[in-house]
């Protein structure tokens, strides 16, 4: 079985988040970037795959010379091979589109991918590239086991949880559940030091147009001041929280 594992680079939840250019393009100064916490329990459980299974597994990217460090932490924890395409991540469309072309130059039987990125929260890469492959597509997905061309998955649904059945290929979005976060594989020094000799092929993009483009960014308006009431206004308080807080 072959693995690829689709990796986003994303800015630590730690990070202070500024836009530029009139708040079109988000700032990268100073930011700390790291394996998008999706995709890095998609990863944990690749890893198991591939230790039970003998699976080969490789990371893919898209994005400049910049996100290397991150992958090269992906080959740190254990992939065989990275692969990143040359191109800054437009939008949605145009990273499907791209890892859709190394699926396909790869024969890839299985697609691990995370549900979203915790910078854009698009949602839309797993969905997008199984559609342009023509692969069955598991959403939302906390639990996966292969067996042969069959696999078993567990994905979240509104109430519960629904398990499927289904065949490879496949791509899966994943999402925490799909590992414990206590499972998360950590790169030691033996993992690092032979992530140096280990593959990070850069290849071209292939020619495909972005689907959308950002006219602006907005950081969430500041809160207001508290308003204390007196404990003996009732009426107040419920004026308050009808006609300001609108909440009842």
């Amino acid at each position: 079985m072959k693995i690829l594992v689709c990796i986003s680079n994303v800015p630590d939840t730690t990070s202070k988040i500024n836009f530029t250019a009139d708040h079109t393009a988000f700032d990268t100064t100073g930011v700390q970037f790291v394996i998008n916490p999706n995709d890095e329990y998609g990863l944990t459980r690749a890893m198991w795959l591939k230790e039970k299974q003998g699976a080969a597994l490789h990371v893919a990217t898209v994005g400049g010379a910049s996100v290397e460090p991150t992958m090269r932490k992906a080959l740190a924890i254990g992939a065989d091979e990275a692969i990143r395409i040359d191109a800054e991540p437009a939008d949605g469309l145009f990273v499907a589109r791209q890892l859709a072309e190394v699926v396909k130059n790869g024969g890839y039987d299985l697609v691990i991918a995370g549900r979203e990125s915790i910078d854009y929260n698009g949602g839309m890469v797993p969905g997008m590239m199984a559609a342009l492959l023509d692969m069955n597509f598991v959403n939302n997905c906390i639990g996966l086991e292969v067996d042969g061309n069959k696999a078993v998955c567990m994905r979240e649904i509104d109430g519960g949880k629904e398990t499927l059945e289904t065949t490879l290929p496949l791509v899966i979005g994943g999402q925490k559940g799909l590992v414990e976060e206590s499972d998360l594989r950590i790169p030691n020094m033996r993992g690092i030091m032979m992530a140096r000799q280990k593959k990070l092929n850069v290849v071209p993009p292939v020619d495909a147009n972005p689907g959308t483009q950002d006219q602006r960014f907005d950081k969430p308006a500041p809160k207001g001041a508290v308003k204390l009431v007196a404990p003996d206004q009732l009426d107040q308080l419920i004026n308050l929280l009808h006609k300001e807080a609108k909440v009842i």
